[in-house]
């Protein structure tokens, strides 16, 4: 097994960031170059996650190892002193066995190098380039380079000025002898201190929310009316994204109406009018006369950068547009499922009925395992419960993480509850409890910082969303807030399990992720003390975080957020209500219009085929029939015509000839 757990992970942590890239990402119409960065620096960042693990019991073993050639050697030359004993000394109550996740020496400090110092290029030159390159309007890939280069000319700018600065400083200073590998480590701990700085930010708001989001969830009465304010809010979205887009695809008319194909930027229209609604280039296209010479010297012509402009308010404005229109669908299937589950609860039958059932027919999972009995006993009573208990352990596993941070720093006594259980497990040399143990705690670490990361939304300009809804810009700004914290926030936990030797002060074997960070004795002030003491901050940002300091700022700011005790909450929940009400409406006139279009097929589909076909066999035959039958068929029709009035004149010659004798007879009497 030696190695087999280390290839397996970095295959299973691979697809996982497919899957996710996927899930928020859009595969078909994104730059490959979006798609690849984004891709790169999130497996990057879960494999120091899942890989963590496996260094730690690696690490343990190789400590166990080393304290028993300790004691053979002591046992070789002779027992000490008893003021000369140590507690390494002694033998290990257990012998060593090799874990089943064992990496073989040597393998883990080049595998960190690599993802480390990739994820580091990859945050602090490739993508704030990449960035830009994929926010541009340019029609080229030199004008797009050309873009990027002057947006990030500040950002690299400061980089290189900090870095002069550290060179010149240590010029000047004679005392100072840095070398390579110290510089290395300046720079590491700059970078890890930045992280840091924003991950306590971010975690203090995590360990929180988690669990209170939960615990809102069980509560189905709070989570419908939040829905509705989530409707109101995004229908005014939704129809502020509408008007942008007539505004932009209006002005795009006007352009398009201007430059005729005649016109060298007429190939920068072209290319504008492929991003915009296939509904809006059919417009522009019927009121398009490409055949028509225009050569105009009075007309103005809008300039390159003009068009460059347009193009990347046009794309900016779909991807908005598209973004909401997918939300509001989604917005509103929760808010009827809510609101069926809402209806079921009372049904004394406990079978659950969905407003609008699935016109396709059910799987095997919901005939046979998912049945509409289980479905309503999970929705209507086991779900809740199952949300409030996940709830209080999220909650306990809060409380441990801030106990912890803030007292890590203490060896003896050992107070952070996190390097409790792991010294326990490392005297019986549990392996596998100790993994686990660690994958837990960096998993709940990671998902209250990345979830956070997730939520957040600076106006329109970075908003994350699902269902392959969120853009490139969005995308790689995660790439770039996820390789800047999770090297800190994996220090920081190994800061938590006292395997850190910079904080644990101990003199024991340091994992191969705490060797390539160097040692902070460089910078001994950061070391001893923004390390130690600034983490005791997210007490009061989970304070600040469970009394809605930050919502109820937002609110005086007048971004409205949900309260529930609030007037405007009140006014926008009644309205998006009334919306949900009128889209159910809506889409119940659908669906019985389906319905209706669906019987009367059923019911005269059959005739009007047997029509259609008699029609389509007589048509064929007619077809089928030759000059030659065509002519002797008209021939023989006026040869019965000529023979039917030739009897019909003698008929009459006959009625003729016997009535008038009649006549005279009658006439003389």
């Amino acid at each position: 097994m030696s190695g087999a757990a280390l290839g397996l992970e970095i295959v299973v942590v691979f697809f996982l960031a497919l899957f996710l890239l996927h899930r928020y990402g859009d595969f078909r119409k994104q730059q490959r170059m979006v798609l690849f960065g984004t891709l790169l620096a999130w497996y990057l960042c879960f494999l120091i996650v899942f890989i963590l693990p496996l260094d730690v019991t690696t690490t343990i073993y190789r400590q166990c190892k080393l304290d028993h050639e300790k004691h053979a050697a002591i046992a070789t030359v002779g027992p000490l002193p008893s003021n000369q004993t140590t507690a390494n000394s002694t033998v290990p109550p257990t012998p060593c066995y090799q874990p089943w996740s064992y990496v073989p020496d040597g393998v883990m400090p080049v595998f960190w190098r690599v993802v480390y110092w990739t994820s580091q290029c990859l945050t602090w030159l490739l993508l704030p380039f990449m960035q830009s390159y994929a926010r541009s309007g340019g029609f080229s890939i030199g004008g797009k380079v050309k873009t990027a280069l002057i947006e990030n000319a500040i950002y690299y700018g400061t980089y290189l000025l900090i870095f002069g600065s550290l060179l010149i400083y240590v010029a000047v200073h004679p005392e100072w002898h840095l070398s390579w590998y110290e510089l290395q480590t300046i720079g590491i701990t700059a970078a890890n201190t930045w992280g840091l700085f924003l991950l306590v930010l971010l975690l203090g708001y995590g360990l929180v929310e988690i669990p209170r989001s939960y615990w809102n969830a069980s509560r189905r009465g709070h989570l419908l009316v939040k829905t509705y304010f989530k409707a109101a809010k995004l229908m005014t979205e939704k129809a502020d994204a509408e008007e942008n887009l007539e505004d932009v695809m209006e002005e795009v008319r006007k352009v398009s109406e201007t430059i005729k194909y005649n016109h060298q930027l007429r190939k920068y229209i072209d290319t504008i009018l492929r991003k915009c609604p296939v509904v809006y280039q059919e417009k522009m296209g019927r009121n398009m006369d490409d055949y028509e010479d225009f050569d105009d010297k009075q007309n103005t012509y809008p300039t390159e950068k003009n068009l460059v402009k347009l193009h990347k308010q046009v794309i900016y404005t779909v991807q908005r547009h598209n973004r909401t229109r997918v939300q509001w669908q989604m917005l509103l299937q929760q808010a009827v499922h809510l609101e069926d589950v809402a209806r079921n609860e009372s049904s004394a039958a406990h079978q659950f009925s969905h407003s609008f059932p699935s016109t396709e027919p059910p799987g095997w999972v919901s005939r046979y395992l998912y049945t509409p009995t289980v479905e309503w006993y999970w929705e209507c009573l086991l779900k809740q419960w199952f949300y409030r208990l996940l709830s209080v352990v999220l909650t306990l596993f809060s409380v441990s993480v801030v106990w912890s941070e803030c007292t890590f720093f203490s060896t003896r006594p050992v107070l952070s509850l996190f390097a409790v259980f792991i010294q326990l497990a490392e005297r019986d040399y549990n392996y596998l409890y100790i993994e686990m143990a660690c994958f837990l705690t960096i998993f709940f670490l990671c998902t209250c910082v990345y979830s956070t990361v997730f939520r957040i939304r600076v106006f329109n300009y970075y908003y994350f969303a699902s269902h392959h809804q969120t853009d490139a810009y969005s995308l790689q700004f995660s790439g770039m807030l996820f390789c800047r914290l999770t090297p800190p926030l994996c220090l920081n936990f190994l800061g938590l399990i006292h395997m850190d030797k910079a904080i644990s002060q101990q003199q024991k074997l340091q994992t191969a992720y705490t060797s390539i960070m160097g040692s902070m004795k460089v910078l001994s002030f950061i070391a001893n003390g923004f390390y130690i003491y600034y983490p005791m901050l997210i007490v009061i940002l989970c304070i600040a975080t469970y009394f809605s300091l930050g919502t109820r700022c937002l609110n005086l700011m007048g971004f409205q957020q949900f309260m529930g005790d609030n007037e405007l909450t009140s006014d926008l929940i009644d309205e998006g209500k009334e919306l949900i009400r009128r889209e159910k409406r809506k889409r119940q006139r659908t669906e019985d219009g389906e319905n209706r279009r669906r019987e009367w097929k059923e019911r005269y589909g059959n005739q009007r085929d047997d029509y259609s076909a008699r029609n389509r066999s007589t048509n064929s035959e007619m077809k089928e029939t030759s000059y030659s039958d065509t002519y002797r068929w008209q021939r023989r029709v006026r040869f019965e015509v000529t023979f039917i009035s030739i009897s019909l004149k003698g008929t009459l010659y006959n009625i003729l000839s016997h009535l008038l004798p009649q006549i005279n007879v009658f006439i003389h009497k």
